[in-house]
């Protein structure tokens, strides 16, 4: 679309600007599930101009509701009851979250009219396939993919609204605080039902301490001071958690990880359905964030070949939601960049080739790390390379396939493959902070498995007759390659497979289920 398309051309900070400035317009409100929305909505009217709306379904039927104007956000407030405390006694804390309820809900339940909901996770992979096989080519496969996969533009919405209503609560201490999404919410590359990173930025209040240099004589303000500065993060997330865990509406299941390398709370928040990770600012973590955003802006073909191989990797059991020993998504993403990085001519430049395109505004050193690079996008040149995805996939598979993991490193800076500088299994370069490996904890038999997949893809797109697979009625392309491979070679079980009708499709489609029930869990459950 010509929105998508004008929003696409906006830098990273104006986007987030324009998102967290929305977020703080609208409210969430919880409707009975026989509604008249034209009553609602001519009711919401008279606190102002309602600018965007939906519904969603979430243990009931939510609506999102946009203002155009902060302001109607207080007249409505000022306009709604307290819950009277019959059997509860409540915590009076006044958010933005409402209980919409008919008074009558016999005489006004002819009223209602059937209601367009807007869905917040994603389709099974067995109901995917099925749309892939009805697909043209490999390309149009991934591109199906990416769309049925890729948050909307309502989910991007809840997401930034969950962390406008997390700031409210931040507010109450830190009046100039702001939550912003990190991260899969803002990078392009977020997937519907995954979980949404947040972090308490309390930059503008760095922004004052210049303005008063000027002048014989200095003032400031007292604050407590403490040992260092990752006790005073532990200090602010207890007592933010605490907060959220008593006072919060719809905040569950609240846990403090606080000894963790980055120390977070983890809540569930139920009125927007997302699994939340809260830290205090990361600065590095962001510039990754505006990194991936521009590659993913660049050219279309970078977000279907992300989605396809990530989608692939959780099908064949490379990728878990757990922590542990496989590849993470963001490494496979980043292994996903150095490959378009090394197509002839690049897909996408370098990040040095990025940081040369940097000006002044763009410099941004955090910890010693130089962190610069370009912010806006019509600066980079588009690329000249044609390749179709079709290409490109099997070119993948091909590539990591045959790689030399054992001497060899990535290096997304350069965009060339460099010497290990020490004896990990995996050493994919952190783009910033260049003493580190991002892939440390994946071990040789992840790899290996990584490796072997890749290979046996690869085989499977070569050695394809799709126009035989399609009069046959079997998986062909992208969709072949999302059937778990099972234990049996797969020239043998094609074999197996010619002339035999739709239900041995359906069983194969039914052993996904298994395989997937655990990430599907995941998803349907957030």
């Amino acid at each position: 679309t010509d929105a998508e398309v004008s929003t696409r051309k906006k830098t990273f900070a104006e986007v987030q600007t324009e998102r967290l400035d929305q977020a703080e317009r609208t409210v969430l409100i919880k409707c009975p599930s026989k509604l008249n929305e034209k009553k609602l909505l001519q009711y919401l009217s008279s606190h102002g101009n309602v600018k965007s709306h939906f519904f969603f379904e979430n243990r009931g039927i939510s609506a999102l509701i946009e203002f155009s104007e902060k302001s109607s956000v207080a007249s409505l407030q000022d306009a709604v009851g307290i819950p009277g405390a019959s059997e509860h006694h409540v915590v009076p804390f006044k958010s933005r979250l409402f209980t919409f309820t008919l008074k009558n809900p016999v005489s006004q339940h002819m009223e209602e009219t059937p209601l367009h909901l807007s869905p917040q996770c994603h389709i099974p992979v067995k109901d995917l396939i099925q749309k892939l096989c009805l697909a043209d080519s490999i390309s149009s496969q991934m591109y199906i993919l990416l769309n049925e996969y890729q948050l909307t533009e309502e989910n991007i919405k809840l997401r930034f609204l969950a962390c406008s209503l997390v700031r409210d609560f931040t507010r109450a201490y830190f009046p100039d605080s702001t939550v912003k999404p990190f991260g899969s919410s803002v990078n392009t590359f977020g997937k519907l039902g995954s979980d949404v990173d947040m972090f308490l930025d309390f930059r503008d209040t760095g922004k004052r301490t210049t303005k008063m240099k000027k002048g014989p004589f200095e003032m400031e303000y007292q604050m407590k001071r403490l040992p260092s500065e990752r006790l005073a993060t532990q200090r602010i997330l207890s007592v933010i958690g605490d907060c959220l865990d008593n006072f919060g509406p719809g905040c569950a299941n609240v846990q403090k990880i606080l000894n963790a390398r980055c120390p977070l709370v983890k809540f569930s928040h139920q009125p927007t359905g997302f699994q939340c990770d809260l830290s205090v600012s990361n600065s590095i973590a962001i510039r990754s964030s505006e990194l991936l955003y521009i590659y993913g802006c660049l050219d279309s073909r970078v977000r279907a070949l992300v989605f396809t191989i990530r989608c692939w990797a959780r099908v064949h059991g490379l990728t878990n939601s757990a922590p542990g020993t496989w590849i993470t998504n963001f490494s496979l993403t980043m292994m996903v960049m150095f490959f378009l990085q090394k197509r002839s001519p690049p897909i996408i430049p370098t990040l040095d080739q990025l940081k040369e395109l940097a000006d002044e505004k763009d410099k941004h050193i955090i910890g010693g790390y130089d962190c610069s690079f370009v912010s806006d996008l019509r600066k980079i040149k588009p690329t000249k390379n044609t390749e179709t995805l079709d290409v490109l996939l099997g070119e993948f598979f091909e590539y990591f396939g045959n790689f030399d993991f054992r001497k060899n490193s990535i290096n997304l800076r350069k965009g060339k493959e460099v010497n290990k500088p020490e004896s990990s299994p995996l050493y994919i370069w952190n783009p910033f902070e260049q003493d580190l490996n991002i892939s440390k904890n994946v071990n040789q038999p992840q790899l290996e498995k990584f490796i072997a997949m890749a290979r046996e893809s690869a085989w499977i797109l070569q050695k394809e007759d799709k126009t035989q697979q399609m009069i046959d009625k079997e998986p062909w392309g992208l969709a072949a390659l999302l059937i778990p491979f099972g234990k049996s070679n797969s020239s043998r079980m094609k074999n197996k497979m010619k002339g035999i009708g739709s239900e041995t499709i359906r069983s194969l489609l039914d052993s996904l289920k298994l395989n997937n029930a655990n990430s599907q869990q995941k998803a349907v459950g957030k």
